[in-house]
């Protein structure tokens, strides 16, 4: 089977707990699905919205009969979140979910629980968003720096002679070559 396609067949008891658990889990660090559950993007209920989601994929997994493609997982999930979350997460993550919950389905039809294992031991501190966030902000700070380095060195470049500097301007207003004067706005200046 390829990773686009997942097999038929009743999962075990075993199978099929394994297979809820490793949803949640990949549901729990799946980025942009927390942040619309996070900010709400699907109302005051977006909690149960994805956790409606993730039951219904479950549901779709353990009571259908296969072979399960990647054709039909993937819009179905988009769709759903689209109209449960009122998001459309054009990121590539829908995706990249629905091959991963693919993979698992054939796993687990083959009690092969090693990914869910890996996903249950590995569980990342504090929650989706916030590492993101961090990470976001390392980048940026790390990409700063590296403007810095490269501004900074050299030959002096940006001497003080050559950088573009605002003339002060007259304190009062002076008459042009036609003997015409701009007068400037009065805001700023004060209340009379």
């Amino acid at each position: 089977m390829s990773a686009s396609t997942s097999g038929g067949g009743p999962l075990s008891p075993q199978a099929a707990a394994a297979l809820q658990e490793g949803i949640g889990l990949v549901f729990g660090r799946w980025t942009a699905l927390q942040m619309a559950v996070e900010n709400e993007w699907g109302g005051r209920d977006s909690r149960a919205k994805a956790d409606q989601l993730a039951a219904s994929i479950f549901s779709w997994f353990a009571n259908s009969n296969g072979p399960f493609y990647y054709d039909d997982l993937e819009p179905m999930m988009f769709d759903s979140i689209s109209e449960s979350l009122n998001a459309d997460f054009e990121d590539g993550s829908v995706g990249e979910v629905a091959e991963q919950l693919l993979i698992m389905h054939e796993e687990c039809l083959q009690n092969n629980f090693s990914s869910i294992e890996k996903l249950r031991n590995t569980r990342p501190q504090g929650n989706a968003v916030a590492l993101s966030r961090q990470i976001a902000n390392e980048d940026d700070n790390d990409s700063s720096d590296d403007d810095d380095e490269q501004s900074m060195g050299g030959d002096e470049a940006a001497r003080s002679e050559d950088m573009a500097v605002d003339e002060p301007k007259p304190s009062k207003p002076t008459p042009d070559a036609d003997g015409w004067t701009t007068v400037p706005p009065r805001r700023g200046r004060g209340k009379n």
